[in-house]
């Protein structure tokens, strides 16, 4: 049952992802048809230009614990240092002979770039959990929501950051997540 959630949940974390990908390079073959239209795309490419795709990736993996995220995500460069967006993301968590839980939800992200090779970040995280728990004589199921409020720093190479951020609103009784603090790899192009 386990791999049977896993493959289901991988497959539609995957195309969310081509989706995104997608949607970006459609936008980049947008046809110019006249002079009133090229004078409209021009204003639109101005705006384009400050947008960037891509996303994360999270792993987290203890004893017996794994927790592995995908997360789509599109941001708008206000300048060298501020960037401002939205995404959503989609996980799969499973701790051994105990539970098993999918992921889904969207968040809001603020990242700043004090530095060419350092970033920080601020994410509002809202999430919708549904989790199987695996006990003796049968399976019990849970579903409700998670609010996040995620800082994080990393350092950034070009495109790529890699870092770690905590959760403000973490509880351990309460959480999604086992532990407040996550490491993750950010990609945006």
């Amino acid at each position: 049952m386990k791999m049977n959630c896993f493959k289901s949940s991988t497959k539609v974390l995957f195309f969310i992802f081509i989706l995104g990908i997608s949607y970006r390079l459609h936008a980049q073959n947008t046809p110019q048809q006249n002079t009133q239209t090229k004078n409209n795309l021009t204003k639109k490419s101005a705006f384009w230009q400050h947008v960037q795709f891509g996303g994360g990736f999270g792993l987290n993996v203890g004893s017996g614990y794994t927790d592995v995220t995908i997360a789509p995500s599109g941001i708008y460069n206000l300048n060298h240092y501020v960037s401002l967006g939205a995404g959503i993301q989609g996980s799969l968590v499973s701790s051994s002979n105990e539970y098993v839980s999918t992921i889904f939800g969207a968040s809001l992200i603020t990242l700043f770039n004090p530095a060419d090779e350092v970033q920080f970040s601020l994410e509002l995280e809202e999430t919708n959990v549904s989790t199987t728990y695996q006990l003796i004589a049968e399976n019990v199921k849970t579903n409700f929501w998670n609010t996040g409020l995620l800082v994080g720093a990393g350092y950034r190479m070009q495109n790529i950051v890699v870092g770690a951020r905590y959760d403000l609103l973490f509880d351990k009784n309460k959480s999604v997540y086992s532990d407040a603090l996550m490491p993750f790899v950010r990609v945006y192009f």
